[in-house]
């Protein structure tokens, strides 16, 4: 998809692995979380064009240069008995912001949403991105204050799959 000012969205293809990772990275450093990030560009190679494929990504691309990711992947609503599509992440460089590039992103993945039949289009806001919070809802999303996350990872994710042997 082309758009203004030599901006292009497509979906991430064999090869895109090295850009997008750095991009994941900006935005790790954005959210002061870059000590978290322990994942590499062979295994994101893999969960986007292995033989299961786990995630998809469209880069926004300025110049032939990626500025900007959506990464999102499939879930399912037993309610609506429908596909959905999960938002994981959604970035900008900083230098490309206040451009429509976000919001072109975000549009992109409704779309693809809207294309795949899905009942929901859902993801997660930091509670201290007023910032973003307000783009959602200029956007038509509600923000879900009653329901909240819940994560195990690493070691109590072991220790969860050893309980049946408790």
């Amino acid at each position: 998809m082309n758009l203004h000012n030599n901006l292009t969205l497509r979906f991430a293809q064999p090869g895109d692995s090295n850009a997008l990772f750095n991009l994941i990275r900006g935005l790790a450093e954005y959210e002061g979380l870059s000590h978290t990030v322990t994942g590499n560009t062979k295994d994101l190679e893999i969960h986007l064009f292995g033989s299961h494929k786990y995630v998809e990504a469209i880069l926004a691309e300025k110049d032939n240069k990626a500025i900007g990711f959506a990464l999102f992947f499939s879930n399912y609503s037993t309610f609506l008995t429908k596909p959905g599509i999960y938002l994981e992440d959604i970035f900008v460089l900083p230098e490309y912001r206040q451009q429509g590039i976000g919001k072109a992103l975000f549009i992109k993945v409704a779309q693809v949403a809207l294309e795949r039949d899905c009942g929901r289009f859902e993801w997660s806001v930091l509670d201290w991105n007023k910032i973003a919070q307000k783009f959602y809802s200029c956007m038509g999303a509600s923000i879900l204050d009653e329901w909240r996350i819940c994560r195990i990872t690493a070691e109590d994710l072991k220790k969860l799959s050893m309980k049946n042997n408790e």
